[in-house]
């Protein structure tokens, strides 16, 4: 791998699993339920300088990284909340590289850490009573209909977890 990819990707890019078995979704829940913890301590390590410096060429700050897993880890909360109530919902994209542009992501980063707590708390609250994981699915406008997409989409999301989490490291 070479220095910039191991920057853009400190756990390495996302791999589905072929198989994911009850343990793994345990696990993954388990993960999201003490990542905001993980992740506020982490982000509070910084200095303002590390915060607003780029954790690699042409990449966010660590500020801006902070805020994006906020929004995004938002939106992922609503489209759980979506799949499990309405069948096949389509799911809204959004221009996650817009949005860090946006004056928000300037904020201080409390406000999006205080987001992170109370969205997880929230968030897997739902993931603990999910019965059935591979039963569910989307309409998604750029990829189209998405079958049996809770597990992976949980996947997914530990990745997304702990790929920002290696950026804030790597600011350190």
């Amino acid at each position: 791998m070479s220095d910039l990819t191991s920057l853009q990707y400190p756990v390495g890019k996302f791999s589905k699993p072929e198989t994911i078995t009850a343990s793994m979704i345990t696990e993954w829940i388990d993960y999201l339920a003490g990542f905001p913890k993980i992740f506020r301590a982490t982000a509070e390590s910084l200095s303002e300088i590390q915060l607003d410096t780029p954790y690699r060429p042409d990449g966010w700050t660590g500020r801006q990284v902070i805020h994006h897993v906020a929004d995004s880890h938002m939106n992922a909360y609503i489209r759980f909340k979506l799949v499990l109530t309405e069948e096949y919902p389509t799911i809204k994209p959004y221009m996650e590289a817009k949005w860090a542009e946006l004056p928000d992501s300037k904020l201080p980063i409390e406000v999006s850490l205080r987001i992170l707590e109370s969205v997880h708390e929230r968030w897997v609250c739902i993931l603990r009573e999910i019965k059935d994981w591979e039963n569910q699915g989307y309409y998604h406008p750029q990829f189209g209909t998405v079958k049996n997409p809770l597990s992976k989409v949980l996947a997914l999301y530990h990745w997304h977890s702990r790929h920002h989490l290696g950026h804030l490291e790597s600011l350190k």
